[in-house]
């Protein structure tokens, strides 16, 4: 895992929104950044052990720069507090190479992009993208008031062309009238690719919406898990390549298990959303929790997540 970290600068950190701030990265040495594609994120890892996935906003033809944006979160686990608390400017922070598991489909012939709060940072880089391109896109941006918005300058900006691409909405501003997700997406095109990242509610309600799409017309990014991880326990995982065996016990996920046998594993997140643990199944049947998989990829337990999933059978057999 240490060969794919790099060290990179915090070169400038600015004001978005209302406890939104973004962080520009660069090379210490001036060297260029490994390229990323639209929707794509790193993994940045704090001083304090977390790990926490953060999208790539920026415009993906750039080499010398990363940009993030972090909202601070008090109700979270504490990774986006510690980042606006004692990240400065000059510091150097490690991070993973780009990754990309929200990919935009560059030939679409109609994208829509549905943005909830600080979801918009991954389509952010998309509209760069569609517009570099030429492509036909339109983006709804919703959040709760309009001071928490990021980036709405950019995006107006981009999407200035009539009739206008970008459409917000914010709860302060709708004198009673609901923001209709649902509607949206009925009167958009049945050949346009449909994009969403946001809290929990959207996101559920957008995989509603859309579930008469082809599946490959229809991409969500969860940021946050939307099932509780499995720490039933009360299995056992061999580990094929290390020919070792470690008792899951209640309260503890595979992951946090393995680590506490010192056994070194791929994580990011903890909670099945970034896809960074990713685990082939050689045999047994998962307890899938995970937001990454596809319900088909889930039903064929040739993978899973281990940082959020457990055991349906006594034992499991994985390629670790």
């Amino acid at each position: 895992m240490a060969e794919s970290l790099i060290e990179l600068r915090v070169k400038r950190i600015s004001y978005e929104a209302d406890n939104i701030n973004s962080y520009e990265l660069v090379s210490p040495a001036g060297e260029d950044l490994i390229p990323f594609t639209a929707g794509g994120h790193i993994d940045l890892h704090l001083p304090n052990g977390m790990i926490r996935s953060y999208s790539l906003l920026n415009d993906q033809c750039e080499r010398h720069r990363y940009v993030i944006a972090v909202n601070k979160d008090l109700a979270g686990r504490g990774g986006s507090s510690f980042v606006h608390d004692n990240l400065g400017v000059g510091d150097i922070v490690t991070v993973s190479r780009p990754r990309n598991n929200f990919a935009l489909c560059e030939a679409a012939e109609h994208s829509v992009l549905i943005a909830g709060g600080i979801g918009i940072t991954p389509l952010l880089s998309m509209v760069r993208r569609l517009e570099t391109l030429g492509r036909s896109w339109e983006l709804v941006y919703a959040a709760r008031t309009r001071r928490a918005a990021a980036f709405l300058d950019e995006l107006n900006a981009l999407g200035s062309n009539e009739p206008p691409k970008v459409h917000v909405d914010f709860d302060d501003e709708r004198s009673g009238r609901m923001f209709d997700l649902p509607a949206l997406v009925r009167t958009a095109p049945m050949r346009a690719h449909l994009y969403c990242c946001g809290p929990l509610p959207m996101l559920e309600a957008f995989e509603a919406a859309t579930a008469d799409r082809p599946v490959g017309h229809v991409h969500v990014e969860y940021f946050k898990a939307r099932e509780t991880p499995a720490i039933e326990g009360g299995f056992e995982v061999r580990l094929a390549r290390s020919n070792r065996t470690i008792e899951v016990g209640a309260g503890k996920t595979i992951l946090e298990a393995l680590l506490d046998a010192g056994i070194t594993a791929n994580h990011a997140c903890a909670e099945g959303v970034c896809g960074t643990c990713e685990t082939r199944v050689l045999e047994g049947i998962p307890d899938h929790r995970d937001q990454f998989l596809s319900k088909e990829e889930q039903a064929a337990n040739k993978i899973m997540m281990i940082c959020c999933s457990g055991a349906r059978s006594r034992t499991l057999v994985l390629d670790l």
